[in-house]
């Protein structure tokens, strides 16, 4: 098999892919803010979220759904902060999946990457890189306690224990 990258940019793409499915798999956990919540603990990322309330019509009260799950759609993300974070995050994955697939092909091509190619390649890889990094940490401290809106009942509910979780976090 002919290869159309050196030594070093065999290493870039094996990194490359590394770290593109590490971002990946951490943009489709739901595990970005732990807490709790109705003494039950919970955890959500930017659009699915694990162990949500409900309010149960027959007891009239809110109960804990313990499952793991997306927001019905994307409006039902709970903030506007949340539904940008979740496109730029994923866009960004897309880019470094992108670059990761075309360097590994590059192992197994010859010819497939010049110099210039190579060079775009790291631009792409660096904006994406950028993307899914800016995207996690700017909407942390302005949307953690939004209220949200429970999908079957529009119940607002609200998340004080993450914010105050994550100011302890963000000051350690």
């Amino acid at each position: 098999m002919a290869s159309s990258l050196t030594c070093t940019g065999v290493i870039w793409a094996l990194l490359s892919f590394l770290c593109a499915a590490t971002s990946c798999v951490g943009f489709f956990m739901p595990y970005w803010l732990w807490g709790s919540q109705l003494g039950k603990p919970v955890s959500f990322g930017t659009f699915r979220r694990c162990s949500y309330p409900v309010h149960d019509e027959s007891r009239q009260m809110m109960v804990m759904v313990e499952e793991c799950g997306r927001y019905a759609s994307f409006q039902g993300i709970p903030s506007a902060e949340w539904r940008i974070c979740t496109v730029v995050t994923g866009l960004g994955c897309g880019l470094l999946l992108l670059v990761a697939l075309t360097a590994l092909m590059g192992c197994c091509v010859s010819e497939l990457i010049s110099r210039t190619v190579g060079r775009v390649a790291g631009g792409i890889q660096f904006l994406g890189g950028v993307a899914a990094a800016r995207s996690v940490i700017s909407p942390l401290p302005s949307s953690v306690g939004v209220k949200t809106a429970d999908q079957s009942t529009d119940v607002g509910v609200t998340y004080p224990e993450f914010a105050a979780q994550l100011c302890v976090r963000l000051s350690t």
